[in-house]
This record gives structure tokens, C-alpha cells and sequence, in this order.
């Protein structure tokens, strides 16, 4: 389909339905492995198996942390408190302490400070980060205060999906609790008036091993074969309470997309599946890692693109401008917002959160968050997770991950724009002749960022031959553009297009990860191309010194890393236009 085809099928969002099925999932709560998680996946399932689609229910082994009651107890007054997923539970009769205030919680707030056998306040919600600080300086316990009218809900586990044998050892090590933003004041009040009062916390949190589900819907085009490549279109379905916005907003767009695309069937040139996930909110992404694990081979030979969603349709959420994507997704998203949401795309990349869990696979991301409220004036409690230069939005409402996540706050037209943004970009992927992925503009990222690093280096590591292979990544990547221009047959789109998911199977682990393939790195903030985050480590120590010699070490073998990783991606190139040139891609 070409774009014109693909904005009146966008045109064809319905919203009335998306309202139906938002009224319908604010019926449940759908906390992870519980039954109201499936008596709304049976609508969902519903809804799908009349679409077209072959569906499965899936239950499988996840490592579950439910939240229970939680309070804060100071010179005889006790404040109303939530904890979170994988705080640990308070020993009977709560958990005792001298409080010492961290600031926001990072590195130098706590090396400035002996926090052992103390409980530390943070300013700021709860994140697995300060989480994972405070256990290995010693903290027993954790106050966080909210900076607005409301606790929310999070999930504190530094451990991408279930944990292993050895990762167990990883989860938090103390009990953890927020207030929200007036019970924080009053605890501030009362501790500026005597530093030395000891404070209780009180926790119930259960944890442990539930079966929890995974909703799989798939379509394939018309006469497939049964290995044909797939589109993976995913959003979670759990929630925190009701989370009609989060994720229902989601599930009702993910509905629609899925019955528009069904009618478009004849046009597709590849299959979808789409994915709802279990294990999002209080499973640290619990089954999107377990699919990926258990069905590592399909999705490394079959799945093209993975389009992730998250918290569409609510109201004020009007800024699509911060839209996250791979740098070789980025011109297509931008072509997918300029054409159904009338913004531009500046070109943020995925951050390490979300579904995001086919990395190590090498599957190339567009998408998690869609709309933020706008920046200016107070700023909404999930812009932490928005943060970074040159952001134009901050993050979803206000009710984000807390009881208030409900119908009202829901608005049909931003539901059928942010629908529609979705459903371009699935059917553009599904349709397209040859696949919409970039890697030129891929390789003019990380030649920026290798450029970065050779300023700040000077002569002290050498990295032209890294600089050689990426202008060569370009370069190739812009002449197989330039042949795709000129027109292709059918059996060359196909070859064309298997050059692309080889090109990803190199390059998007080492853009994404910096462990192997098959594991799972933390959930954990990390850099671009994070194997090459020792130059910049190095770049930091003075010439001559240990530092730099151990630098140095970690700096080749990073460098090493990506070198082979562009050895991989040049090659496939550099085969795919032989094969067009003499002929034998036709």
C-alpha cells in the first residue's frame, strides 16, 4: 500500500468501538495472574477470533510481585503509604530505623552519607536504580516521596524479566514504601523537628512464582508459506487497578488496528502477530522475556519489526513530537507522525524500558509510549521516564499508576489519532514491498557518536578502523537505497528484504545490549551502543595512569564487539548488491 492507501485506511478508525472496548476493560482489574487479568483477556480473545485471527492462551511460570498494604509510622502518627513490586515485606510488627536523607538518590548521595542499618528518605518515586544503591550501601528500608498529589505504583525490580539462579540474588534487598506528596511534607515536618525520631514502615508484599498469561493472535497473509516473516505488534495487558489508560488505551487501539489490518488482508506482503503481555507491571516485563526465551529461533528467523505500545488515547496526551524509535525506524516513524498526527518526529531512542525484550534477538523497535502531556508548566509524575535533551513532552497524566487510572480520563479523539498513528505504521510494515528500515540512517547515528568519542580522545585509542566500517555500513546501505529507487522485481523485494533482517541480526544487540544474545540485560538505564561506553569511561582517566590501562582493556573488547558486529552488516550488503547487480536476486 502505497502512503495515500495507507491514510484512508487510517481514515477508517472508528471511535465509538475504541470507547466500547475502554468501557469494557475499566470492568477489571487486571493485576498479573489474577482472574480479572483473564476474564479480560477472554473479551479481548473474543474480539480477535472474530477478526480472523488464530488466537492462543498461553500460561507459563512467572516471578510475581503483588503490592499489599503499607503504612509509615513517626512520633506515634501513622501516614497512609503504598510499597512496591519486590519491595520486601516488613517483619512482623514493621521495620524500625533512624531515617537519613538521600536527596534523589544517586551515586553521590550515597557515597556522601553512611546509610547502614538506616532507613534512607529519597526525594523522588521509587526506581530499581536508587533501589539497587540503597540495598548495597547497607540502607534496611526506603522512604520515597512522591513529587505529586499521588503515590505511584512501581515496580523496583532491577532484573529484566523472571530472575535466573543467579540473577535471583539481584532483587531488592530492603522494604520500600512512597507517600505521597502532603503525607511526605508532614514526615519532613516532623523529622526537621527532631532528626533522631526512629520511624516504623509497615509492608505486605507477595511474591512469588504464579502461572500468568500470554494472548497471541495471528494472521498470515493470504496463500503464505508457514515460516513467512511476521510483523510483532505487542502492548502488556496487566495493569495497576483499573489502568484503563495504562494499559487499556493500548489494548482498545491494538484491537482496532488488529480488524482494520484483517481487512486489508490482500495487501499484505508478510504476517502479524500481535502480543499481549502478562507480567508488564508487576513482572519486570516477566513474559515478553519468557516468549522471547522459549521462542528465541522464530522470532530470530521470521519477525521483522516489533511495534510496541503503551498508554494511547487519554486526554491531554498531545505531544507526539518525543515518539521513541530505532535510528533505523526513525524515517519511517517520522513519515507515520507527519501523515496521522500532523507533528514532527524528532527522533528519541527507545529507552530501556517497556516489552522492549527482543534486542538480544536483533529485532529492530519503533514505538512504546506514544502521546505526552506538554512540557510546560508542572511537570506529570512519569516524566522521569521521559526525561532527556530537547523534549517537547513530559510523560502521561497525572494518574498514572494510581487508582484514578479510569474511563474519565479517556478522549475519543486522541484515541483515533494515536489509532491511527498505529495503524499506519503496522500496515506500512506490513505491506511494504521492500521493508521500511533504514540502516544509512542507522550508520549517520553512530558515526556521530564514534566522532564524539574520537574528540574527546584525541590519540589515545584509534578509531579509524571502527570510523571506516560504519562510512562503509552508510555507504552500502545508501546504494541498496538507491537500487530500491529504481524499481524491483518481486524475487529481489524478497532478497532485499532478508539483507535488511540480517543487517538488524548484526547490528540492533550491539546498539541495544551488551551481554550476548541470549540474555537479558538489567532494567537498567544504559547507553547507546553500550559495548563503546568504555571509551567513554577511558576518555575520563588521566593519561598514563591504572585507570587508563584498565580502560583501555575494557575499550578494545567493546570496540571489538562492534567492529564484528559492522563486519556482519557490511557483508550482507555487500552480497545483497552483488546478487542484484549480476542478476541472481530477480
Amino acid at each position: 500500500m502505497n502512503d495515500i492507501a495507507l491514510h484512508a485506511l487510517a481514515a477508517r478508525v472508528e471511535g465509538p468501538r475504541l470507547m466500547n472496548h475502554l468501557t469494557a476493560f475499566a470492568r477489571w482489574t487486571k493485576h498479573a495472574g489474577t482472574q480479572g487479568e483473564l476474564d479480560s483477556l477472554a473479551y479481548v480473545r473474543a474480539e480477535l477470533d472474530a477478526y480472523g485471527y488464530a488466537t492462543e492462551l498461553i500460561l507459563h511460570d512467572a516471578y510475581i510481585s503483588l503490592p499489599g498494604r503499607a503504612s509509615v509510622t513517626v512520633a506515634g502518627e501513622t501516614l497512609p503509604a503504598i510499597t512496591q513490586s519486590f519491595s520486601r515485606s516488613a517483619p512482623e510488627g514493621g521495620l524500625a530505623g533512624e531515617v537519613v536523607p538521600v536527596g534523589s538518590g544517586s551515586p553521590a548521595d550515597f557515597a556522601a552519607r553512611d546509610v547502614r542499618g538506616k532507613i534512607v528518605l529519597v526525594e523522588g518515586i521509587a526506581t530499581p536504580a536508587v533501589s539497587q544503591r540503597a540495598g548495597r550501601a547497607g540502607a534496611i528500608g526506603q522512604i520515597h516521596l512522591s513529587p505529586s498529589v499521588h503515590a505511584h505504583e512501581m515496580c523496583i525490580s532491577p532484573v529484566w524479566g523472571s530472575p535466573t539462579d543467579e540473577t535471583v540474588g539481584d532483587l531488592p534487598a530492603t522494604v520500600v514504601v512512597t507517600l505521597a506528596k502532603a503525607d511526605g511534607d508532614r514526615l519532613k515536618d516532623k523529622l526537621g523537628a527532631a532528626p533522631d525520631t526512629p520511624v516504623t514502615l509497615n509492608a505486605v508484599v507477595d511474591t512469588g512464582w504464579r502461572k500468568t498469561p500470554i494472548l497471541v493472535a495471528s494472521l498470515d497473509r493470504a496463500g503464505a508459506a508457514a515460516d513467512e516473516p511476521f510483523v510483532l505488534f505487542s502492548g502488556h495487558h496487566d495493569t495497576w487497578y483499573y489502568g484503563v489508560m495504562d494499559n487499556g488505551g493500548a489494548n482498545a487501539t491494538m484491537l482496532e488496528v488488529a480488524r482494520l489490518c484483517a481487512e486489508a488482508r490482500s495487501e499484505w506482503r508478510r504476517g502479524l502477530k500481535i502480543f499481549f503481555w502478562s507480567g508488564h507491571s508487576q513482572g519486570r516485563y516477566s513474559s515478553s522475556t519468557w516468549y522471547a526465551d522459549t521462542h528465541w529461533e522464530e522470532l530470530a528467523t521470521r519477525a521483522v519489526a516489533h511495534v510496541n505500545i503503551d498508554s494511547t488515547c487519554a486526554k491531554g496526551n498531545t505531544v507526539l513530537t518525543d515518539v521513541q524509535a530505532a535510528a533505523e525506524l526513525v524515517p519511517f516513524g517520522r513519515k507515520v507522525i507527519r501523515a496521522e498526527g500532523d507533528q514532527e518526529l524528532f527522533g528519541h531512542r527507545i529507552t530501556r524500558a517497556g516489552d522492549q525484550s527482543f534486542w538480544g534477538i536483533g529485532i529492530p523497535a519503533m514505538f512504546s509510549n506514544l502521546g505526552e502531556q506538554p512540557a510546560s508548566g508542572a511537570a506529570p509524575a512519569a516524566s522521569f521516564l521521559f526525561g532527556g535533551p530537547n523534549k517537547q513532552g513530559a510523560g502521561t497524566g497525572w494518574w498514572w499508576h494510581t487508582p484514578e487510572d479510569t474511563l474519565d480520563k479517556m478522549d475519543e479523539a486522541i484515541g483515533v489519532r494515536d489509532t491511527r498513528v498505529y495503524l499506519h505504521a503496522v500496515a506500512g510494515l506490513l505491506t511494504a514491498e521492500i521493508l521500511p528500515i533504514d540502516y544509512a540512517a542507522h550508520a549517520a547515528v553512530l558515526l556521530a557518536q564514534i566522532d564524539g568519542f574520537a574528540k574527546s580522545l584525541g590519540e589515545r585509542f584509534d578509531l579509524a578502523p571502527l570510523r571506516t566500517r560504519a562510512e562503509g555500513l552508510k555507504a552500502r546501505a545508501e546504494a541498496l537505497a538507491t537500487q530500491v529507487a529504481k524499481g524491483v522485481k518481486d524475487k529481489e523485494a524478497g532478497r532485499i528484504n532478508a539483507c535488511l533482517m540480517a543487517v538488524s541480526r548484526a547490528l540492533v544487540p550491539v546498539d541495544y545490549t551488551s551481554g550476548d544474545r541470549f540474555d537479558h540485560d538489567p532494567a537498567l538505564a544504559q547507553p547507546a551502543y553500550p559495548s563503546l561506553a568504555a571509551l567513554g569511561r577511558l576518555a575520563a582517566t588521566e593519561p598514563g595512569s591504572d585507570a587508563e590501562k584498565f580502560a583501555t582493556v575494557a575499550a578494545r573488547r567493546g570496540v571489538n564487539r562492534v567492529l564484528f558486529a559492522l563486519r556482519e552488516a557490511n557483508a550482507a550488503l555487500v552480497t545483497c548488491l552483488a546478487d542484484l547487480a549480476s542478476g541472481k536476486g530477480a
